[in-house]
Order: structure tokens, then C-alpha cells, then sequence
């Protein structure tokens, strides 16, 4: 079977200021979700699933999922606070969902019988992500997973500090697990420094069997269970790196990290968009992509 894509697109992008994920950065209005789903395609995913909030689905229909109408099969999940295993109950002061985890597990139903990998909406991976993403699903056995893993250095701001999941890999760049590093500046990376440039990081990318299903709702029952009654009415948050860590120190997971090519870039913060539209630009102009996507 073919695989398909899901797209976690249920961020608003607070530290951005407003919804990126509909900003354009590309010559004819392209946004960075465009050329996610362009590379994709070519990849031989045949369908896009987004993770989107009902608040702004009518919105996100029409300036998004409209135009691959006739490319590629088009559906919606929704990621709500009130989405939760049955039995179960939503903390009376909770306001926001409970993370890349959570808007994974969501897709249960609409993903239980497709390969598929998971990205997020605002960032751009790169054409040979994609392709060995797709290499990866289309031999993966059913206890396997795959990431693209990306270079430190290559997924900085100038523009502010970022949050990336170093990994530790085994021989073989077999995935031992992804640990969560916060407030990472560019000063603070380079040879000598806190931080090595060459370090592998996680950004969301990765490849899965429908047998993640089963397993991800364990550990988000975990979750739900273990976490502190006062963190889950405020903001605690099932992160998918972390669920993917404890699956894989309980040996019921085997993730193989997919060193990419491909530069990664994003508009963590709005004044992050203009270095987008250059790096896009350029691209553009060795051949890589089109002027116009769609």
C-alpha cells in the first residue's frame, strides 16, 4: 500500500503570531506545507491526513487542503482537549491539547490500516526526507519506525532560542532514545561549545506501521495516569519523541534514524520568514522546485 502523510497543523505558532501555517513564503503564495506535500508526492505518498482544531477548519479547507483537490486523496482529523481514551475525563481548567503525541494518536482511526510518516506543518524537510521516508515504509516491518534526523546546526533561528530533541544513537544509527533540550541558541553551538553542530536531532519526522497505534495509546494512558493531576489542568503535554523514547527502552519499538541531505528551515519566530523565502528562492532557482507548485 501506498503511503500516506499526516500533517500535524492543530498549532496556532503563539511565539510566530498567528496561524503559519497559511503564511505564504513561496513566489505565487506557496506556503512551507506546500512544499511539504509537493515532495511527498513525488516521494509516492498518495494521501495527506491533517491534524487541524475545528476553530479553524473552514479557513484551513479553503486556503490548504482546496488545492491538492484531484492530486492526492485529502482528509481531516481533529485534535480537541476532549479527545481522550475512553473512561478518561478532561480536567475542568485544561485549555489546549495535549501535544504532537496526542495529535498522532488522534489519527487511530482515519491511519489503522496505511504507512504513513508524520510532519509538521510549519517546517521544511527537504526533498530526500521524503524519499527515504517512503523507501523506509515501503520494506518497514511492523515493529519498526524510522526518523530523519537532521544536523543541529543546520535548525537554528537567528532570530531566538530554539527547543530540539538530541539523540542518542546506537551503531548502526538505530534510535536509543530523544531527549528534549530547551532554550538552544546559535552562540551556543559549535566545536568546543555546549552543543556540537553534527549532533543528530529530532524534528518530527518520522515513519510509522499502523502498529504504532496500539503502542502510542499505552503510553498516552501513561501519560494520563502518571502525570501530576495540577500539570494536566495546565499545560503538560504528551510529546511524540518522548512516547517514541519509553516505547523503545521497553523494546516493543525499533527506530532507525535516515541521515537526510536536505537542509531543514522554519518560522519558529515571524522574523524567521524572510531567511524562508530566500533559502526557497534559491532552491528554486538550481531546478529543485518549480516556481509555481500548484
Amino acid at each position: 500500500m501506498q503511503p500516506a502523510l499526516l500533517v500535524l497543523a492543530a498549532g496556532m505558532g503563539s511565539r510566530y503570531g498567528g496561524l503559519k501555517q497559511i503564511d505564504p513564503v513561496g513566489p505565487h503564495g506557496e506556503t512551507i506545507l506546500d512544499y511539504s506535500v509537493f515532495d511527498a508526492l513525488r516521494a509516492g505518498f498518495t494521501r495527506v491526513v491533517f491534524v487541524i482544531r475545528r476553530d479553524f477548519e473552514e479557513l484551513f479547507r479553503e486556503k490548504i487542503g482546496a488545492k491538492y483537490t484531484g492530486r492526492l486523496a485529502v482528509d481531516y482529523v481533529f485534535q480537541s482537549t476532549d479527545a481522550l481514551p475512553p473512561g478518561y475525563t478532561v480536567p475542568a481548567t485544561r485549555e489546549k491539547p495535549w501535544g504532537t503525541g496526542h495529535a498522532t494518536w488522534c489519527a487511530k482511526d482515519a491511519l489503522r490500516d496505511q504507512p504513513f510518516a508524520v510532519i509538521n506543518a510549519d517546517d521544511f524537510y527537504g526533498a530526500d526526507s521524503f524519499a527515504k521516508l517512503a523507501d523506509f515504509l515501503a520494506r518497514a516491518r511492523p515493529d519498526e519506525a524510522a526518523m530523519a534526523g537532521f544536523q543541529l546546526a543546520r535548525t537554528l533561528s537567528e532570530n531566538g532560542a530554539v527547543s530540539r530533541g538530541l539523540c542518542d544513537l546506537a551503531p548502526g544509527n538505530i534510535l536509543r532514545s530523544v531527549t528534549e533540550h530547551t532554550g538552544i541558541l546559535p552562540t551556543e553551538v559549535g566545536e568546543g561549545k555546549k552543543y556540537a553542530p553534527t549532533a543528530t536531532v529530532s524534528m518530527n519526522c518520522w515513519a510509522f506501521t499502523p502498529q504504532i497505534f496500539p503502542l502510542l495509546d499505552a503510553r498516552f494512558r501513561a501519560f494520563l495516569e502518571t502525570t501530576p493531576p495540577e500539570s494536566l489542568a495546565a499545560k503538560a503535554e504528551f510529546y511524540l519523541p518522548a512516547a517514541i523514547s519509553a516505547l523503545i527502552c521497553e523494546e516493543k519499538l525499533r527506530v532507525r534514524v535516515l541521515s537526510t541531505e536536505s537542509d531543514w528551515f522554519g518560522v519558529t519566530y515571524r522574523e524567521d520568514r524572510p531567511h524562508v523565502v530566500t533559502a526557497l528562492n534559491a532552491l528554486i532557482a538550481t531546478g529543485a522546485y518549480p516556481a509555481k507548485l500548484f
